[in-house]
């Protein structure tokens, strides 16, 4: 096992009609003039954003709006919020949404007290020093912004989707009621639950030795999420259902399964070319992309394929690692499959004849090499998207 230094700060309020908290909790955290950061027109559909502003104004928080978020976040959306915020002298930022809102929400927060361009942070030019609190009420479980230090942003020109870590963008607190979540449609579901898997399988797939306190959680949120998904899509109001599989999304990207491990995140850096060119949600993208790398690798690490396969879907192991690992490669391709979600480029509407482009963008994303699992370069690249590409 590494060394680590493991720091998780945000306040979690879990549960039925925790909404009724927001007001006292952006208070508490010293939030006077806020933005609320929202998407497109579901917050205001389904009253949650009119429950926001009542629960503000009870506690005489003032605020101002932002909405119009679109999957796969853009810089031309944090430009505006960044304007706003400082034209309306905002100091707290509640993101109202999924993933991309609240990434969103945490590159506004960065960009507020900077002087530069806020897209110098993931240029990796500068760090970042400050950043106004983020806090959020969460409707989509997937991406695990609720508790990360992470912030994916897409700059439009270039479709250049990269991500950036601060310690200063983890939320204050997030309010998360599964109720909210009833009304997801199947498919932004099963996209969550693809992503939420992901972040699991990025940590989980390592070489480094002696975790096994976290290979255990890892193998314990990934069977849980196989055990709930097909519970939640055929009954989307099963309150316990709905509520395991947010707080799996929670657990899956706090960093609790990732620490003393090295972790890998080639996967994710193959799939940002993929939603960035295409816009395709990052859980689909993820689904397709996660069983090509792992058919790609596996070698690289058999025993930790076989351990996957074994301890995640009950596969026997019958001596043969091969085998074994790849019965495990091909029941997760099979439980994504069950889930409605794409598994190759035809499904996901991608084309085998733009691997040129997606190659282009990852080069100049990833300096080159992704990876830590298997050190991949771009010609390994090039054959996991071409994994990708085949229909069978």
């Amino acid at each position: 096992m590494n060394n680590f230094r493991f720091w998780s700060p945000t306040e979690f309020v879990f549960g039925k009609n925790t909404v009724k908290h927001v007001g006292a909790l952006v208070k508490k955290y010293g939030g006077t003039k806020v933005l609320i950061h929202y998407g497109g027109r579901s917050a205001v559909k389904s009253g949650l954003l009119a429950d926001v502003e009542n629960h503000l104004q009870n506690e005489f928080v003032e605020y101002v709006k932002l909405g119009g978020v679109q999957p796969n976040p853009v810089d031309t959306m944090v430009y505006q919020g960044i304007e706003l915020c400082r034209k309306e002298n905002v100091n707290f930022i509640l993101a109202v949404g999924g993933g991309s809102v609240i990434d969103s929400a945490k590159a506004i927060a960065a960009g507020v007290p900077y002087a530069g361009d806020f897209w110098n942070f993931f240029d990796e030019k500068v760090t970042i020093n400050r950043a106004l609190p983020v806090a959020t009420v969460l409707t989509i479980p997937a991406a695990g912004s609720e508790a990360s230090p992470s912030t994916v942003i897409t700059k439009e020109k270039e479709r250049l989707k990269r991500g950036h870590s601060s310690s200063l963008l983890c939320p204050v607190f997030s309010i998360m009621d599964p109720v909210l979540t009833f009304t997801l449609p199947a498919n932004q579901t099963a996209y969550g639950i693809a992503d939420m898997m992901a972040h699991v399988m990025e940590r989980y797939f390592t070489q480094t030795s002696g975790v096994e306190v976290t290979d255990r959680l890892c193998e314990a949120i990934l069977s849980a999420i196989i055990k709930e998904a097909p519970l939640v899509l055929k009954e989307p109001e099963n309150y316990a259902a709905r509520a395991n599989i947010m707080w799996a999304g929670t657990v899956a990207h706090n960093g609790i399964c990732g620490v003393g491990r090295d972790e890998d995140w080639a996967t994710h850096g193959l799939e940002h070319e993929l939603s960035a060119l295409y816009g395709v949600a990052h859980g689909a993208g993820l689904a397709v992309m996660f069983p090509a790398w792992m058919q790609y690798v596996y070698t690289s690490g058999i025993d930790r394929f076989v351990q996957f396969a074994t301890r995640v879907y009950g596969i026997e192991n019958t001596g043969d690692k091969k085998e074994t690992a790849l019965k495990g490669i091909h029941a997760l391709k099979n439980f994504f499959s069950s889930l409605g979600l794409p598994v190759n480029f035809e499904q996901l509407g991608a084309r085998k004849e733009d691997i040129d482009r997606l190659l282009q963008t990852l080069a100049i994303n990833s300096g080159g090499t992704l990876g830590s699992f298997s050190k991949l370069d771009m010609s390994d690249a090039r054959a996991i998207y071409e994994i990708a590409a085949e229909v069978r």
